[in-house]
C-alpha cells in the first residue's frame, strides 16, 4: 500500500508504509500473546477473614456464592444442580485447576455444602474455600 506524492517539479515520490503496518501486527501479536487470562466468578463477594488465609496459584475454576444463595459460575448465575456439569466441561478445558468456592459471608451454609458435593461429583477432589487474610 503506497502513497504517491507529486513533487512540485513533476517527480512521483513513493512512501511506503509496509514495515510500518508489519511492525504494528507484530507487536499485536506479541501482545495478545502476553496477555495473562484471568478467570473470574462474575460476581464480587464479601469474604469472610480468616488468620490462616494462604493464597492458592494457578488456573482456577470459580465459584461465587452470594449472600442471597445464587451461585455464579464462569461469569453466569446458574442453579445447584448445573455446578456439576460446569465443573466437569472447565476441568475438560484446564485439568490441572482447582476449585475455589467464593461464598459470601453470610451465604447459607446449606448451598455451600450442596455445591462442594456437586463438584466432588464432578471428580475434583481438590476444593478450596475462599477468605481474606486478616490485617
Amino acid at each position: 500500500m503506497a502513497r504517491r506524492h507529486v513533487n512540485p517539479d513533476g517527480q512521483e515520490n513513493d512512501i511506503d508504509i509496509t514495515p510500518m503496518l508489519d511492525i504494528v501486527f507484530i507487536m499485536l501479536i506479541f501482545f495478545i500473546v502476553t496477555t495473562s487470562f484471568v478467570k473470574e466468578s462474575g460476581i464480587t463477594v464479601s469474604r469472610p477473614s480468616a488468620s490462616t488465609a494462604e493464597a492458592k496459584q494457578g488456573s482456577n475454576i470459580l465459584i461465587a456464592i452470594r449472600a442471597n444463595g445464587e451461585i455464579w459460575v464462569d461469569k453466569r448465575a446458574v442453579d445447584v444442580r448445573a455446578v456439576r456439569a460446569n465443573v466437569e466441561r472447565m476441568k475438560a478445558e484446564a485439568p490441572e485447576g482447582a476449585v475455589v468456592i467464593q461464598a459470601d459471608e453470610f451465604a447459607p451454609t446449606g448451598i455451600l455444602v450442596k455445591v462442594m458435593d456437586q463438584v466432588r461429583l464432578a471428580g475434583v477432589s481438590d476444593i478450596s474455600i475462599a477468605a481474606s487474610t486478616d490485617g
